[in-house]
């Protein structure tokens, strides 16, 4: 027996990290009943199942399940039409836009939904049952811990138009937090300057982090000087933090100094931004003299590529805070 659970033990240290992500989706989606066609004894399958569910009582429009659930518009229908048939669910267009379709539950189909909300709680009491009150919470805290994860890997970081309507959201919202945090208000006029054609090829670059398909985050790169870029812009969505936004976005924006020839970067932030004069200290920025006449501004830091450096493209798929102004 000792030999045996040595054995297992073994494996399990030898596992790669490949390994292990597709032996815990084995586990999840046989324990959940995820690889049959009848999800919690409801005579459908999971996916079905769980469109049902994210319909709700208030309905939702297509466009939206279609990015919350991440299914493409061919299978999305035939679930909605499976539905429909059974009597579940009902479309209708969109009552605050006309082009856009709706979907509601009928009667019977709230009715389905409260049963799979009921059998939902009674799958989920049944994963903790067996388990001694150790063992529950440390489970819990795993779930959030993974969970909070795998949001991150949905994040995607990618180059955009800094005069586009994601960007335009983006810099709004990151405006209006300036205007709160700071002691004496923000106004970006009399901020140094980031216009949209400084913000784009071969003068600098606009990234945006999107998660779900919304924008969620961003951050900039403008020329200075020959050889010198400075980082403006940086700020991440309140309800994404926590996921390394941020930090992707940083280490991006460092990629796309080295393609744009910038060994030097720069940027400044005020005294109430604490988490961003921290993302800065621990990624090698120091605190150097002011170079700028931002009025906003009471910390400026500079770092210094390594002509070998390897940074992360912007291209690439990443909790962060508003950063300099």
């Amino acid at each position: 027996m000792t030999h045996a659970i040595h054995l297992t033990k073994v494996r399990q240290m030898d596992m790669t990290p490949i390994d292990r992500i597709r032996s815990f989706n084995r586990t999840v989606t046989r324990r959940i009943g995820a690889l049959g066609d009848d999800y919690l004894g409801r005579g459908r399958p999971l996916g079905a199942s769980r469109l049902l569910f994210e319909i709700g009582r208030e309905g939702a429009n297509l466009r939206d399940l279609r990015s919350r659930l991440s299914l493409d518009s061919g299978y999305l229908s035939r679930l909605l039409r499976s539905l429909e048939a059974d009597g579940l669910l009902a479309l209708e267009r969109a009552p605050d836009d006309a082009r856009a379709r709706r979907a509601i539950l009928t009667r019977k189909g709230l009715k389905e939904w409260a049963v799979l909300d009921s059998r939902s709680q009674d799958l989920a009491t049944s994963l903790l049952a067996s388990l001694g009150d150790a063992q529950r919470e440390r489970m819990i805290a795993a779930m959030a811990e993974v969970e909070r994860f795998l949001r991150a890997s949905e994040v995607e970081i990618a180059v955009a138009a800094p005069d586009g309507t994601a960007a335009r959201h983006c810099l709004q919202a990151y405006f209006h937090e300036l205007q709160q945090r700071f002691d004496s208000g923000f106004d970006p006029a009399l901020s140094v300057s980031a216009a949209p054609g400084e913000l784009t090829p071969p003068n600098g670059t606009f990234l945006l982090a999107r998660l779900d398909g919304h924008p969620v985050g961003c951050g900039a790169l403008k020329r200075i000087g020959r050889g010198v870029g400075e980082i403006k812009r940086m700020w991440v969505d309140p309800t994404a933090r926590g996921l390394g936004i941020a930090q992707r976005l940083l280490e991006a924006l460092e990629g796309e100094a080295a393609a744009l020839g910038m060994r030097i970067l720069r940027l400044d932030t005020n005294r109430s931004l604490d988490e961003a004069r921290a993302l800065y200290l621990r990624n090698g920025y120091r605190e150097i003299p002011r170079y700028n006449d931002n009025p906003y501004a009471h910390h400026w830091f500079e770092k210094t590529r390594a002509k070998r450096a390897v940074f992360r493209p912007a291209s690439a798929k990443t909790s962060g805070r508003a950063g300099g102004a």
